[in-house]
């Protein structure tokens, strides 16, 4: 079995949205979700706003002791926390970061709208 379908089965099965495997030119990565970011208006991305560019690096980070979530998974810009791996979405994510997997994030749309949650979409990508 591919790489790419076993893990297509693998996150639709624990009910991730799974957004269509790509892998970018020239290199190894494949895009197992694209998502908005949760949260973002509590958090300091606005204060950064004006900086972030499409194609920018994002850290993930768990964040096991959070009382709301216990799959929480942070997502940064630099030292800057934008917000979360959206709840419905993070349990895989979450699940593949604590064995360690090697996973990495872009911001892959920007839109300036009042909706937090459609300003910033990014994808998450396996390496």
């Amino acid at each position: 079995m591919l790489r790419r379908t076993f893990f297509r089965q693998l996150l639709s099965g624990l009910g991730v949205t799974v957004a269509a495997p790509a892998v970018s030119a020239g290199a190894s990565h494949v895009v197992i979700q694209e998502s908005p970011i949760a949260g973002f208006q509590f958090h300091d991305g606005e204060t950064i706003w004006s900086s972030l560019k499409v194609g920018d690096e994002l850290m993930l980070v768990r964040e096991r002791e959070n009382p709301h979530d216990s799959n929480a998974v942070v997502v940064y810009h630099g030292q800057t926390q934008l917000g979360y791996v959206p709840r419905g979405e993070n349990s895989a994510i979450a699940q593949m970061l604590d064995r360690g997997e090697n996973l990495s994030a872009r911001i892959c749309r920007l839109t300036d709208n009042e909706n937090p949650w459609e300003r910033v979409r990014f994808t998450i990508e396996l390496a």
